[in-house]
């Protein structure tokens, strides 16, 4: 591999009139088309995949279908999940799967104790609020440490810009447009997987040492460093799937916390250092169980809604139907009884 890190650019997109309150738009400056061969084939698309074997999700799976792309919902029925490569869909989705189970992946894994960003968390993991002058004092100190040209710098509005390395370590497939044309800018502005001419995908796994460098703004947050992570891959999965970690090593123990979607990663890479012992980031499917309602739109809840009643519907004709049968059976055997 070569020495040099390959960077993602982030830019703020302001057109006239059009930003939203105060949300800063970002958007990458240069596309990364996906190199031939890794789409699959599109004479085999009607091969089932081979090798999966799945059963029931979990009653705390709440994640986006890996093959159809929209969110898995339900009390009863939470979908499908291959217990070797963790491909998760729909039911409904099962016999359109094509692509092949890749077995249990060893991502390299570390022993870790994960932090949950909705309870209290230790001291230690607070973040303070630095002024201006301690601002620029912490960015003279971090490029004093560095041994390479990632330098922070500070802006004229007071902000500041940095690089923040990302380490890719997902179990699950992502999803790419099958057409060879990339996404347009109106479709990028739409957000991920929001494009109209994107309906067909294609379904591979990253290489699981995938790093990436983003060049980002002191302000820019978690939620639009994923997004420029999926568009960096063309991917058209929800960004929900997905969340970014930091990860510490303290006293010999390894520490995962969930970042929030406001959180401003570079802010915490300056308030740490440099050191990737003492903080890294890491993009992983978000699996927590936990299910953010107020980032879904009225219509998807909606239709949440109507996917609640269908299945309460069929769940309790399910158990009707099992104790009317019970019932018919004792009363069969009643009148099986001779009398006295």
């Amino acid at each position: 591999m070569s020495g040099e890190p390959e960077l993602i650019e982030l830019r703020e997109l302001a057109p006239a009139g059009r930003a939203g309150q105060g949300r800063t738009r970002l958007e990458r400056a240069n596309a990364l088309r996906i190199a031939r061969g890794t789409a699959c084939n599109p004479t085999r698309q009607l091969v089932p995949g081979r090798g999966h074997r799945f059963q029931p999700a979990g009653p705390a799976t709440h994640t986006w279908c890996d093959l159809c792309g929209d969110f898995i919902w339900g009390v009863v029925r939470k979908g499908l999940q291959c217990a070797h490569c963790k491909f998760t869909c729909h039911y409904r989705c099962r016999a359109l799967v094509c692509l092949d189970c890749c077995g249990p992946r060893d991502l390299g894994w570390e022993p870790a104790v994960e932090r949950d960003t909705n309870v209290d968390e230790p001291v230690e993991w607070e973040t303070p609020d630095l002024s201006q002058a301690e601002i620029e004092q912490k960015i003279k100190e971090y490029n004093a440490q560095i041994n390479s040209n990632l330098f922070m710098s500070l802006n004229k509005d007071g902000s500041y810009t940095g690089f923040i390395k990302v380490q890719l370590k997902l179990v699950r497939p992502v999803s790419v447009p099958s057409s060879k044309k990339p996404p347009s800018l109106q479709d990028a502005r739409r957000g991920p997987g929001r494009g109209t001419s994107v309906r067909r995908r294609t379904s591979f796994y990253l290489p699981k040492d995938a790093v990436k460098h983003l060049h980002v703004l002191s302000r820019t947050r978690a939620r639009e460093v994923i997004e420029a992570l999926l568009r960096k891959f063309l991917v058209v999965d929800d960004p929900r799937k997905f969340a970014l970690f930091e990860r510490a090593e303290r006293h010999g123990q390894v520490y995962l916390r969930k970042l929030l979607d406001d959180e401003q990663p570079l802010r915490l890479r300056l308030l740490a250092g440099p050191s990737d012992k003492a903080l890294s980031f890491v993009l992983k499917e978000n699996d927590s169980g936990e299910v953010n309602w107020d980032a879904f739109s009225m219509p998807e809840l909606h239709n949440f809604l109507r996917i609640l009643q269908r299945e309460e519907e069929e769940h309790l004709r399910q158990i009707l139907q099992k104790y009317s049968y019970c019932r018919q059976k004792i009363q069969e055997a009643l009148h099986a009884c001779p009398l006295g």
